[in-house]
């Protein structure tokens, strides 16, 4: 098992990274978390593995942060949950934001991450609130979404969505108000989207 990697690296496009260590190139897909944590092309950088096994491939999965490798492999085991989905929660919210929700049992909170239907979101609860119970399980620090600020979380919810990177700059800036410090990042996520609908209403 490849249990990290430190390497230069070469290419990022999400959610692939070609890292290359000691003269071979690793491919590897990351959650949007570590992509817009990621240095420069050509920078050193040092990332935490994990290796799914395939029937016809072995996908290398990267990480920044113990608690995104953790919480990775804890969505591993939720039934109906591949690494495809995983990574898109990852990229949708914090490990942080994860547990928040889970652990207050917000099932709707968890239906806003791209990918996850009612019924996943039920699971989710069900078979991830006891490995939560401790939260040195999976390394996670509890206390509502986290370390990032909403904003940030926001932005990489929407960029997970398949907004341009760009598109969600000026989605954000467009949002924002007076009272933006005190905003939640579901209240970002929904005054950004409803600012989206009132322009492509404007323009029918």
């Amino acid at each position: 098992m490849i249990g990290s990697l430190r390497g230069r690296l070469v290419a990022k496009t999400p959610p692939g990274l070609l890292l290359e260590v000691a003269g071979v190139g690793y491919e590897l897909e990351a959650p949007m978390s570590t992509f817009f944590d990621l240095p420069a092309v050509g920078e050193e950088v040092y990332l935490l593995t994990h290796l799914v096994v395939r029937e016809d491939a072995h996908v290398l999965y990267g990480f920044l942060t113990e608690s995104e490798r953790k919480l990775f492999r804890g969505l591993l085991k939720v039934s109906g949950v591949g690494p495809k989905l995983a990574l898109a929660i990852l990229s949708g919210i914090s490990a942080e934001g994860f547990a928040a929700c889970v652990t207050a049992q917000d099932v709707s909170a968890l239906t806003r991450i791209p990918g996850v239907g009612r019924k996943t979101a039920e699971r989710l609860v069900i078979e991830m609130r006891d490995r939560l119970q401790s939260s040195a399980e999976l390394g996670i620090t509890l206390g509502g979404w986290g370390s990032a600020a909403p904003e940030t979380e926001a932005q990489a919810a929407l960029v997970a969505l398949g907004y341009k990177p760009a598109e969600v700059t000026r989605m954000l800036k467009a949002a924002s108000g007076s009272e933006s410090e005190s905003l939640s990042t579901e209240e970002w996520i929904r005054r950004a989207l409803q600012g989206v609908a009132r322009e492509r209403g404007g323009a029918t």
